[in-house]
């Protein structure tokens, strides 16, 4: 149960400070509006350290399906725990979305394009290519997987693993995340989209259901793939 509330927790955390990074940059009348793409990587890269810094000592902080998978593919994990942090993670996702759309209340009806709302809650691919969206969905976790791995491998001051892993966060979305936004997490892309498709929100659109497979199959083979590949080499 510990692990469990951890992980919605610092799911929970993580959907708070990244979506409202969204949020603050795409909603109007924000004093944060138009804060541009490395406002939000930097961002989420803050919301996944400060959600590590949170209950990392409890569940380790995966707050992520395919880190879970990944380190179970790799060995470094239980297997049989993998539902009930899968689980925790998500239930936090739609709570902290939830959280998001209440702290930015009044800026929904100011909003007119349904797209910039639904913007906030989940990802969308630049140009919609379904085998490219996959791939980029897939190297991007791949990387964020092996990254972890490679970073849980050295010895570091007290303290400092979440701010490297956040480096790591703010580093993908940079780099490789200006192609589908990144998601490298189904939950971060599939709770806040059941919250956004539940929600009361001004003016919301569909839910885009037809993408929404993508950032969650696309992440979890790309985590199994750096699992694999860092076993392979290490």
């Amino acid at each position: 149960m510990s692990n469990f509330l951890a992980e919605a927790l610092g799911t929970m955390i993580l959907i708070i400070l990244g979506c409202g990074v969204n949020a603050g940059g795409a909603l109007t009348k924000t004093y944060s509006n138009a804060g541009g793409w490395l406002m939000g990587a930097v961002g989420w890269g803050l919301a996944v350290m400060i959600a590590i810094f949170a209950v990392g000592q409890v569940s380790g902080a995966h707050i992520n399906p395919a880190v879970t998978i990944g380190l179970a593919v790799a060995g470094k994990f239980d297997w049989a725990q993998a539902p009930v942090y899968i689980a925790g993670q998500m239930i936090g996702a739609i709570i902290g979305a939830t959280i998001v759309y209440l702290q930015y209340l009044p800026h929904w009806k100011e909003t007119e394009d349904p797209g910039t709302k639904l913007g906030v809650f989940s990802t969308s691919p630049a140009v919609p290519h379904t085998i490219g969206n996959v791939i980029s969905e897939i190297i991007g976790t791949a990387i964020l997987v092996l990254g972890l791995l490679a970073i849980g491998a050295n010895s570091f001051a007290d303290g400092v693993n979440p701010l490297i892993i956040g480096l790591l966060i703010t580093s993908i979305g940079i780099s490789l995340g200006g192609t589908t936004g990144y998601a490298i997490n189904p939950a971060r892309d599939l709770g806040p989209r059941i919250a956004h498709a539940i929600l009361p929100i001004a003016g919301k659109g569909d839910s885009n259901w037809g993408y929404a497979w993508v950032p969650v199959v696309g992440p979890i083979v790309g985590g199994a793939l750096g699992a694999l590949v860092y076993t392979l080499l290490w």
